[in-house]
């Protein structure tokens, strides 16, 4: 098979979450172990930090592995999902997989695999710890893919664990309030492990605590510790961030939602000098400033465009979502119009996100090439429920087109509400 042919074989024998939602989810490890196990345990053979949270994981964790490669280690990153190629979600300093693995992986293994019936998740995930032990990493950074407590990631042992935060997302798997889906983040909590939670509500507090206790975890509340002393947004789109260890830092990554970000990163890396981690000063500065080209991370409050400026995020939950919201407010007074690109998935809770977004805007609703995506005009009919104007389109690249027609020099549009209208706007941007 060739390359696209095996990421074909892989979507077709088990279709990913991001395709067809909640029938690719498969609770529990005894897959994932047995695949490591015919593996060889690859995932015992480096260090490892393990990434859990509703949001902000993968900005953490791509943040987290540019300043350990600035350190000098070799590091391995497994993300997902994926939004332009397969590839994405495996990466050693910065550079995906090749695609020569990945075949010879499939072409190696299915044998044993098929009757396993994996997951595609449980399968990447096995790809990438084989591919992190075969390049000989020094250390990992694994993001979770769901909860933590069932995900196939937590059979690893990290050196530290972190868990972001507590939104609402999932519920189908994690459960319907707060305290239910952070005991499932807490599920990656390991006897004597220390770990960092970046914010907390009091009923999600408790339950972390409650878990850190019960397995004896050094726990840190990264809220509560004065690492960040101010952050400044930047003209051309990062974020200015003054702190107490490492002085002024300019953070490459845009959004609001990274002063919380870095927040939870800062108690993060004292936790890995303790460790015995050789975390230099400048280090740390470069990794935040150099977070995109380092590890090829994309999609978060990226500009595609200028005159009209043209933002896209992929924030697609409520707790997402209302960071971007605060910022869109900010653009419009800037700018003469805020134009809005909008589409969801229809496993969302897209009722709570459609009351949040701005009603001065002028939309053009659009769907995602996927399976999940709520029809553009479905979407249109319920957003005119909440007062949010606009057309339909077929592609988001139709789409944005129709905004970008429509816009003066001045005006300023966004592209997002899912993961996957981001993913056909970065895909459609790289063939041009």
């Amino acid at each position: 098979m060739t390359y696209d042919e095996t990421v074909q074989y892989l979507f077709n024998c088990a279709p990913p979450f991001q395709q067809v939602g909640g029938a690719a989810y498969k609770e529990g490890l005894s897959t994932t172990i047995a695949l490591d196990n015919h593996l060889g345990n690859p995932h015992r053979k480096f260090l490892t930090i393990h990434v859990a949270g509703t949001n902000g994981k993968g900005s953490t964790s791509h943040t987290l592995a540019a300043i350990l490669q600035e350190c000098g280690y070799k590091v391995g990153l497994y993300t997902s999902p994926h939004l332009v190629d397969f590839r994405e979600r495996i990466k050693v300093n910065g550079e995906v997989a090749s695609k020569e693995y990945v075949m010879d992986f499939v072409k190696k293994h299915k044998e044993f695999f098929e009757p396993l019936d994996p997951s595609f998740f449980e399968l990447t995930t096995a790809m990438a710890f084989n591919y992190f032990a075969q390049e000989q990493v020094d250390i990992a950074v694994v993001e979770v893919g769901l909860g933590g407590r069932l995900d196939c990631t937590n059979i690893i042992t990290p050196i530290l664990s972190i868990i972001t935060n507590i939104s609402f997302d999932h519920t189908q798997f994690l459960g319907n309030t707060l305290a239910e889906i952070a005991g499932e983040k807490a599920g990656i909590i390991k006897p004597g492990i220390p770990v960092v939670i970046g914010e907390t509500t009091p009923e999600t507090k408790e339950v972390f605590c409650k878990k850190a206790t019960d397995v004896g975890a050094p726990i840190v509340f990264a809220e509560d510790e004065k690492y960040l002393l101010s952050a400044t947004s930047l003209p051309q789109g990062g974020i200015a961030y003054e702190t107490a260890t490492y002085g002024a830092i300019e953070g490459e990554l845009g959004g609001d939602y990274q002063r919380k970000n870095t927040n939870t990163l800062l108690s993060a890396l004292e936790k890995l000098k303790e460790h015995g981690l050789k975390i230099g000063d400048n280090a740390v500065r470069k990794g935040f400033t150099n977070v995109c080209a380092a590890t090829g991370f994309t999609g978060r409050w990226q500009t595609i465009g200028e005159a009209p400026r043209i933002v896209c995020d992929a924030g697609h939950n409520t707790g997402g979502i209302k960071y971007i919201v605060e910022q869109l407010e900010r653009e419009s007074k800037k700018h003469t119009t805020l134009r809005i690109v909008f589409g969801m998935v229809n496993d969302k809770d897209i009722s709570a996100v459609l009351a949040m977004m701005p009603t001065n805007a002028q939309y053009y609703f659009t769907q995602a090439s996927i399976k999940r995506a709520m029809p553009a005009e479905e979407l249109q009919s319920k957003a005119a429920a909440y007062n949010l104007k606009g057309r339909h389109y077929p592609t988001v690249e139709t789409a944005l087109q129709a905004a970008k027609g429509d816009s003066s020099e001045k005006d300023f549009i966004f592209v997002g509400g899912s993961c996957f209208i981001v993913a056909d706007l970065l895909t459609s941007v790289n063939a041009q």
